[in-house]
């Protein structure tokens, strides 16, 4: 990587966390950050992978830094970081698969992954706020998973999509005006 092109792709992952950070905690201002039932706006922004890899730091340090917030403590900072890059790193590998040019999977990775990670880590915290195997129920996991990944796929459906297709009409555009 040249000079030029690792300062872009820091300023795009610096820009893109910041924003994250931002809209994540608006959402707490409103309670639909942190717990069972979520609605990041931030979460959005989980389709950026598909368009640039700078993304995929910009969302991991960016869902690390809005977590120190979380009610849920050092575990919410380590499980939801790690479901974040893991579904930032999954919807860069499924930025190929486009329909007219957008990723029409790319929210899928941030649907699935939150789901499964974030209702576990839902599940397994004792009302102490303790990450325990032995409070593990498939009951709970499965209305945890249920209710993160309902909250994320509304996120990134009614955000997530429209900001993809604003991103490939802008590049169209700039493409056609040389």
């Amino acid at each position: 990587m040249k000079n030029n092109e690792k300062t872009r792709f820091l300023a795009q992952s610096a820009m893109i966390c910041a924003l994250y950070t931002v809209l994540t905690y608006a959402a707490a201002s409103l309670n639909l950050a942190y717990g069972p039932v979520q609605f990041r706006f931030s979460e959005a922004l989980t389709v950026l992978p598909a368009f640039t890899p700078a993304a995929v730091p910009g969302l991991a340090l960016g869902c690390f830094l809005s977590n120190l917030l979380s009610p849920l403590g050092i575990v919410d900072w380590v499980f939801g970081t790690c479901a974040t890059l893991l579904a930032a790193l999954g919807t860069r590998m499924l930025s190929g698969v486009q329909v007219r040019g957008i990723p029409v999977l790319a929210p899928l990775p941030p649907v699935v992954l939150n789901a499964l990670i974030v209702g576990l880590e839902v599940s397994c915290l004792s009302e102490a706020g303790a990450f325990s195997w032995g409070n593990f129920s498939p009951a709970a996991f499965g209305a945890g998973a249920l209710s993160v990944g309902l909250g994320e796929l509304v996120v990134c459906t009614l955000l997530g999509y429209p900001l993809m297709i604003a991103l490939v009409k802008t590049r169209i555009a700039e493409k056609a005006l040389g």
